[in-house]
């Protein structure tokens, strides 16, 4: 009678350490959860700096969207660059780098180096993705703009110091891991609680049947219960067994001995969810670790120097730059975005066309229809890329070269040629992925270097019977190329009276290679072209054309003259092993001086 009470309070307890246990999981999703987000702060007492940089480590600390707030005197500015560009940007000025964040989540941590105490204003860099503009105070909610790690950079006008009040919001990583193991856990426990009344009941008439029926079809011998130290009883003496010693034995302990089973088994299942739970916690820490291992190497993979949306922004600038020089004939005005050859023939081109009026002007530099861009992964400087484009006053697309000579520099204008009549430009990487710069001596992988195929251009436009025009296809049916020729052969013609001379020559330090998708590369660069005349005879003239009196200081001598052309060219060098022809895929030139001997 005893036994019923004692299984109705197990149960009972049972079900209410289930309550309990999914009580507890409950309160972790509800009025226990932690906060979603946590807010850490700069310290007050934070050192002054000119720019302030937030780490890459410390944006990408947390998965999701992080809130940023700066509040600061004045006019500042929040760019978004790569880290390897807001530390190049940055140099050797003083500044403030925010790192992490502290244990307790309400301080960020930040460490300081002394530098020059200013720098250039920040603003109107290409080296930024983007830039968020604000006085007195920000609010700005950060986002990736491409796969890959970002800084950001803060900074006044350079000069004064950038603002130091800056807090950032982050999601919670905390978890409740053990919300849902205790859900579960405390619903098995509720039913293990409910069923002991009837799975007891049921298992304690088995044993009792067990016990009334021999085994084995042998007698069954009942004998009496006592311990082993236990002496006969006798008629004068009697033991009374205590509960505790009988539990197990008799037909009390046959009716309690399930109830405490259950019990143990209920326990046991709870370690062992508890355990698979840890497990589970481990299996899911572990490829979070396999994972950050894994994306390592991407890291350090070779980044394109800019997105595709920087090129066209930037692309944008030239072209309005050199519309307006163009417009007022004002070299002055080229000097933001135009250099080198660019910037020396447009000059010159002014020149003339202010004496002659009829003069041709210059293809205009458009940047409204970008048909290719290749992006460079060569991340120390100088950088370049080529875009290739067509807009108004263009009649076959060109091939544009851009530098950017130092981090602080504004990518220029280097050169630009006309696509060749009849002629592809080459294919490339996909701009996210960038393409490979190839040092202009160097030949591996390729039929020629860089150096090489440059060398071989300016043979063949020297030289007509050149032994290598073989190796650059079509030969003199190249249009650039054949009207090269044809010129020249034109003026020796028709100068009876005077002797010429025509060379071609590269111009080293401006060669850039990029490799191609098949393998092959681009090479971009310059030629000077020297044009030489000398009279025959003592008394014969030379006489110059408009453009190039302008240069010389008049039309005609008696002792020889010198005129100077830019060719700006573009060559496809195929991969080692073709049997193809290098191919001429865009060249132009300009006078760019002229005298008398």
């Amino acid at each position: 009678m005893i036994g019923d009470p004692v299984r109705l309070k197990t149960a009972a307890l049972l079900v209410l350490l289930g309550l309990l246990t999914m009580l507890a999981g409950i309160g972790q999703l509800t009025f226990w959860a932690p906060s979603e987000t946590v807010t850490a702060s700069v310290p007050s007492d934070t050192k002054a700096a000119p720019l302030t940089v937030i780490d890459q480590e410390l944006i990408a600390l947390h998965d999701g969207p992080v809130k940023i707030k700066i509040q600061g005197e004045g006019n500042f500015i929040v760019a978004t660059g790569r880290p390897d560009d807001v530390q190049a940007w940055v140099g050797e000025t003083a500044h403030t780098t925010l790192t992490g964040v502290s244990a307790d989540q309400k301080s960020l941590e930040v460490s300081s180096v002394d530098g020059e105490a200013t720098a250039p204003s920040p603003a109107g860099s290409d080296l930024w993705v983007s830039t968020e503009n604000a006085s007195g105070d920000l609010d700005y909610t950060w986002n990736p703009p491409a796969d890959g790690e970002w800084s950001l950079l803060v900074a006044g006008d350079g000069t004064q110091p950038a603002p130091s009040s800056i807090s950032m919001t982050f999601p919670n990583s905390a978890t409740t891991p053990w919300a849902v193991p205790l859900i579960v856990l405390g619903i098995i426990i509720i039913l293990i609680g409910a069923a002991l009344p009837f799975v007891a009941k049921a298992l304690s008439n088995r044993r009792k049947h067990d016990d009334d029926e021999p085994r084995d079809g042998g007698e069954t011998t009942t004998l009496p219960v006592q311990s082993s130290t236990e002496k006969p009883s006798t008629a004068k003496s009697s033991t009374v067994q205590s509960p505790i010693a009988d539990k197990g034995r008799g037909p009390g302990a046959g009716t309690e001995g399930p109830a405490l089973r259950i019990t143990a088994l209920a326990a046991t299942l709870a370690a062992v969810l508890v355990g698979g739970t840890a497990v589970a916690a481990q299996a899911t820490a572990t490829p979070e670790a396999t994972q950050t291992s894994s994306t390592a190497p991407d890291a350090e993979a070779a980044t394109p120097v800019m997105l595709e949306s920087q090129l066209q922004r930037i692309l944008e600038q030239v072209a309005s730059t050199v519309d307006a020089a163009d417009a007022a004939k004002d070299a002055a005005k080229l000097a933001p975005r135009v250099d080198k050859m660019e910037l020396q023939i447009r000059t010159q081109n002014y020149k003339i066309r202010s004496a002659v009026s009829a003069y041709e002007p210059r293809m205009p530099v458009r940047a409204t229809k970008l048909q290719s861009s290749v992006i460079s992964t060569k991340r120390d400087w100088p950088r370049t890329v080529f875009a290739l484009t067509q807009g108004e006053g263009n009649v076959v697309p060109q091939v544009l070269t851009l530098v950017q000579l130092s981090p602080r520099e504004n990518y220029k204008l280097w050169g630009s040629a006309p696509l060749q009549p009849g002629t592809n430009f080459p294919s490339f990487p996909v701009p996210r992925t960038g393409t490979e710069p190839v040092p202009a001596s160097d030949s591996t992988g390729l039929a020629y270097s860089g150096n090489e195929a440059l060398e071989i251009l300016s043979e063949m436009l020297t030289n007509p019977e050149s032994p290598n025009r073989s190796k650059l296809a079509d030969g003199q049916s190249s249009p650039y190329i054949a009207g090269a020729l044809a010129y020249q052969a034109d003026t020796v013609k028709n100068g009876t009276s005077a002797n010429f001379k025509f060379t071609h020559t590269p111009v080293t330090n401006q060669t850039v290679v990029l490799r191609t998708a098949d393998g092959g590369a681009v090479v971009v660069g310059r030629l000077d072209f020297a044009f030489e005349g000398t009279p025959k005879a003592a008394g014969d003239k030379l006489v110059l054309e408009d453009d190039s009196a302008v240069f010389a200081g008049g039309k005609e001598t008696t002792t020889g003259m010198v005129l100077n052309f830019a060719e700006s060219v573009a060559v496809y060098i195929p991969p080692a092993g073709s049997a193809d022809p290098m191919k001429l895929v865009a060249a132009t030139r300009g006078l760019v001086g002229a005298s008398f001997k």
